[in-house]
């Protein structure tokens, strides 16, 4: 009875407290009405602080009224360590590491958005211990050169396989209560002077190119959080663009979510305050542009915005209305009190990075099937920094501290159940033996042996003062010894490599690579290259080397991902999601001067103009144009098994709305278990504007087993066969004939079909 009794009474009490609480902590209402709620119970002080950052990476909440400062972290790979209040460096904790999931070109080479969305969801979970509100993620910037330093972090060089893989990602994070920040919002494809640039580009390319990845991440994926980019367009910078911010993203899509700075791409008080940005942060203390130290007050959007409100400079309007976006924010994350716990390094996340790198990694070149190795009995040499050098460190805001990270020579020997063996010398790699064959290990070359970012470190001494000639000979002497040679080289994460802050110099390998690669291909005629990088690189070795694998940053399970590919454990499946092109002459953005990559300078030498002079031909569709043959084409990936596509038609071959739904077998005709991807390609047949000879426009990635056929569809709207009408402003697709195409490549299409989309 007792109990009864108590139970009754706290019963009452809620029901009072129900009665009596205010709107906006009554979970009850909508979040409209809690937003509305809130922003009346404000003080202007408050108000402006919540639009701009405390700390590197906390905004104010208003501790009043019971909101919670809000905490953000760099992604998209994983959840950055924590830094210090107002450094860059860590700060020194030991629960913030995390599981390293594969660099997104990984996540694009799979073209399959199941991953992306449990890839999102994992890196949700993590987010969401270690007490985040946001992930500055994912990146859906163009891949539009090679040169890009940042090109890792993003999605590839197609505007349609950004927006299918970026949806889901969105999706996943933000089912766990943490928002995604998509960035680089836009047209930021250039590191070096990055603050710098002004992009000019046509509106047309804009809108087909560009920005598709973020229109599907706000539209279709609702994504609560939009990061501005570094540079300018029509001379306005990106985090405060009345064109690209008001006009396009919050009056034409609808967007409903906040406008984030990049840190310190704030430029202008007036233009914050009228041009769409919402929050501010890293202005003078962002360690780029050396300022004052906790400087906070001094922002833009703080006390000088507050005194030009007070001193009737601005009105109230439009700092209401970045609160409210600001408390929609605080609602969907911090005040959502039905978010799920989360958990960090957990075996489902390990799960999730090393399904993503298996589906990830592609299978360039395999002349002889010399992959899969068969190890029984066999010497395997293994080759290269890159086989042991630790990659989740280093690259810019997207280093990270792994709980660990498995070496891709670590992965061999895991997975050959190898046994140390005694060294001759006493240090370095130790020769291993195991039970499928034996392993043995040689540098090959030396290139960045530091280990460290912002006090995060490897740990690893990776110094050797041998000559680039010793080191060669070392490796070749014991490639003629070997049975399977395989190299694993390729890009680090240092400055002018994959790195945020500079674009590489060359498409070159670098630190001596090509000597190495030849010198080993004919010492061993088995010989493996497997290039670890977020871009394509030159092979002039290309046609003496049997096996190509392209590896990416593969995450805290690169070694075993890898391996199982190597030894045939796993079937590979991913496909390019760019364009490795032969050499930058094959590249639109380097066949027209520095006018179009990296630019000029303006006279006075404070702005570059960029002018995007290949237009919408970018990677594949400039190589259709121009008709060149690329080392290897977009949608490109070879598998252990074969597979055959037939029996391609449509449902209906006129249709005046253009929605389609066209119907396909595939077989595997192979002797293993594995995955394709069936891509469809449109080409208009005649149009008033220039278009690309084919688009991607529908996608499906598909497992067999030997011998077993299914039937696909694949769905097209009016959407696919539109092209961007600069004299309306808006989309259009011509009455016409066009033609279908559908294969498992971008150069490798085995059907295609005319059809014709009539008058509406």
């Amino acid at each position: 009875m007792k109990n009864k009794i108590v139970l009754f009474l706290l019963t009452c009490c809620s029901a009072m407290q129900a009665q009596t609480l205010p709107v906006y902590l009554d979970a009850t209402k909508g979040i409209e009405a809690r937003v509305e709620d809130a922003l009346s119970r404000m003080t202007l002080a408050e108000k402006i602080d919540v639009i701009h950052a405390q700390s590197k990476f906390s905004s104010a909440g208003v501790k009043r009224l019971g909101m919670p400062d809000f905490w953000t972290d760099d992604g998209p790979h994983g959840v950055r360590p924590d830094v210090l209040w107002d450094e860059w460096e860590q700060a020194g904790q030991t629960n913030d590491s995390c599981v390293a999931f594969p660099a997104l070109t990984c996540l694009a080479a799979t073209w399959n958005p199941d991953c992306a969305k449990a890839y999102g969801h994992a890196l949700g979970e993590e987010a969401l211990y270690r007490g985040k509100g946001m992930i500055l993620g994912p990146g859906v910037n163009i891949y539009r050169t090679p040169l890009g330093g940042r090109n890792f972090e993003y999605m590839g060089e197609d505007p349609y396989l950004t927006s299918r893989m970026v949806v889901p990602y969105v999706q996943g994070l933000q089912s766990c209560g943490v928002a995604s920040c998509v960035k680089h919002y836009c047209l930021n494809n250039d590191e070096e002077y990055r603050h710098q640039v002004n992009v000019i580009v046509s509106d047309r390319a804009l809108h087909e190119i560009y920005l598709p990845g973020f229109e599907a991440a706000v539209k279709e994926g609702k994504a609560w959080g939009i990061m501005g980019a570094y540079n300018l367009y029509k001379d306005e910078h990106n985090c405060h663009n009345q064109y690209t911010l008001n006009k396009i993203l919050k009056h034409d899509w609808r967007f409903d979510g906040v406008v984030v700075s990049d840190w310190g791409g704030t430029h202008d008080l007036d233009q914050a305050v009228r041009n769409g940005l919402d929050m501010e942060f890293g202005t003078w203390t962002d360690g780029l542009t050396m300022g004052a130290t906790n400087a906070y007050d001094q922002y833009y959007l703080s006390k000088q915005y507050q005194k030009a409100i007070t001193e009737g400079k601005y009105t109230t309007d439009e700092l209401d209305e970045k609160v409210r976006r600001v408390l929609r924010l605080f609602f969907r994350t911090t005040m959502n009190r039905q978010r799920p716990y989360g958990f960090l390094c957990s075996e489902s996340h390990y799960e999730v990075a090393q399904k993503v790198a298996a589906e990830g990694i592609v299978l360039l070149q395999n002349e002889g099937n010399v992959l899969p190795i068969k190890p029984e009995g066999k010497k395997i040499l293994v080759v290269g920094e890159n086989a042991i050098k630790m990659m989740t460190v280093g690259g810019g805001s997207s280093s990270l501290k792994a709980q660990h990270e498995i070496s891709p020579l670590q992965g061999l020997q895991m997975r050959l159940k190898a046994s140390p063996q005694p060294s001759p010398v006493g240090e370095g790699v130790l020769p291993l033996k195991g039970d499928g064959g034996s392993i043995d290990y040689a540098r090959g070359y030396v290139g960045d042996t530091s280990g460290n970012y912002n006090g995060v470190t490897t740990g690893q001494n990776l110094n050797d003062d041998r000559s680039a000639e010793e080191l060669i000979a070392e490796a070749v002497e014991k490639a003629k010894k070997a049975d399977y040679v395989i190299i694993f080289g390729g890009l680090n994460k240092s400055d002018y490599q994959d790195c945020e802050g500079h674009d590489r110099k060359t498409m070159d390998l670098p630190y001596g690579q090509d000597k190495l690669v030849a010198a080993l291909a004919a010492a061993c005629k088995k010989t493996i290259f497997v290039n670890i990088s977020g871009n394509a690189v030159s092979m002039p070795w290309r046609k003496q080397v049997p096996a190509i694998v392209q590896a990416w940053y593969l995450g805290s399970e690169a070694g075993i991902s890898l391996a199982d590919v190597l030894l045939g454990n796993t079937n590979p499946s991913g496909h390019l999601p760019f364009t490795w092109h032969e050499s930058l002459d094959q590249v639109g953005a380097h066949s027209f001067g520095p006018a179009a990559f990296p630019g000029t300078w303006r006279e006075g030498g404070k702005i570059i103009d960029e002018e995007y002079k290949e237009d919408i031909f970018v990677g594949y569709r400039w190589t259709d144009k121009q008709k060149l043959k690329p080392a290897f084409a977009f949608g490109h990936g070879l598998s252990y098994t074969t597979f055959r596509i037939s029996n391609f038609h449509v449902t209906s071959q006129t249709t005046a709305n253009g929605n389609m739904t066209f119907v396909v077998d595939i077989t595997n005709t192979g002797k293993l278990e594995g995955s394709d991807v069936v891509q469809l390609y449109i080409t208009d047949v005649k149009s008033s504007v220039s278009r690309p000879v084919k688009e991607l426009k529908a996608f499906k990635k598909v497992r067999l087993k030997p011998g077993e056929t299914k039937t696909i569809t694949l769905h097209t709207d009016r959407r696919a066969l539109s092209f961007w009408d600069e004299t309306i402003g808006d989309w259009k697709a011509e009455p016409g004939d066009f033609v279908a195409h559908i294969g498992d490549a971008s150069n490798r299409l085995a059907c295609k079909m005319k059809f014709t989309l009539t008058e509406e």
